[in-house]
């Protein structure tokens, strides 16, 4: 059973009580339908604040043009959602593991495990970007589903007087993040199914708009031709069959040919130059 109401006040959206009461009751299949439901809204969440991430995108395209990276923070879910996204830049695009950078409040530790405390530390986040003597190229990107964190908005903050860009992916609109930063992205989605657990809807939405932006950025930066990876860095078998199968298309030689090529210059935009300039 659902139960509509309004958010108590002063309560932010990521905090307030589920829209479902009696879950423990419920039936497995209950459960799973009602969270699909729930799930369903993202998608329309995240499509309204197109606006808002093309805007962000836009600013971040011209400075990595120049050399600029793109760092994300985050907490608990949300830093670990930013980390996914930095680690598979490089393997699926070909470019270095220092052009995305995903920081997370309590090191990597804290990707298997809560570290006590470590969100709640103002100042970490931008000792941690001076590491990377970060500048004006690059843009800081907070992530925090109830756009309070600490460790976030500090990073944020000092970045910001620094003449660096920012952007943030947040469920709260209002939240102090939105407040310290040049260009937020909030994407409301309401009230989590199990209260306040932004695993859920919240970090479904924040990986949705991370995937567009690190995308879209990639793309215009020219690491994809047509539809396909041809900068993808050959880690495994499948993606050697798969580049392999990329350059039989184009090229129209025999799989062994093709498989031969690929491992030679190690990716499929390298095998498609060597060829097209040694043989067309």
């Amino acid at each position: 059973m659902t139960k509509q109401k309004n958010n108590i006040r002063g309560l932010s959206i990521t905090e307030s009580p589920s829209n479902f009461e009696n879950l423990d009751k419920m039936s497995v299949n209950e459960l799973l339908t009602n969270i699909n439901h729930e799930d369903s809204k993202v998608h329309l969440a995240v499509n309204k604040a197109i606006p808002e991430i093309e805007a962000l995108v836009n600013q971040i395209y011209v400075r990595m043009q120049e050399g600029g990276r793109l760092f994300y923070l985050g907490a608990g879910t949300s830093g670990r959602l930013g980390v996914l996204d930095a680690s598979e830049i490089p393997p699926t695009f070909g470019v270095p593991y220092n052009i995305v950078i995903g920081l997370i409040a309590g090191g990597e530790g804290a990707l298997r495990k809560a570290v006590e405390a470590a969100e709640d530390d103002k100042e970490k986040a931008w000792n941690e970007l001076e590491i990377f003597n970060i500048n004006e190229k690059d843009t800081v990107i907070g992530i925090a589903a109830s756009g309070s964190t600490p460790y976030v908005i500090g990073g944020i903050e000092k970045a910001r007087e620094r003449g660096i860009l920012t952007g943030c992916i947040t469920c709260n609109p209002g939240s102090k993040i939105v407040e310290v930063t040049e260009y937020p992205i909030v994407v409301v989605v309401g009230p989590e199914f199990v209260t306040g657990s932004t695993r859920l809807k919240a970090g479904t939405a924040q990986k949705l708009v991370l995937n567009m932006i690190s995308t879209t950025l990639m793309i215009k930066l020219g690491r994809v031709k047509g539809n396909k990876m041809v900068n993808m860095q050959l880690t495994n078998k499948k993606l050697i069959e798969r580049g392999t199968r990329m350059i039989v298309d184009e090229l129209g030689i025999q799989q062994e040919a093709a498989r031969i090529l690929l491992i030679q210059h190690g990716s499929v935009k390298k095998a498609l130059e060597f060829y097209r300039e040694s043989f067309c």
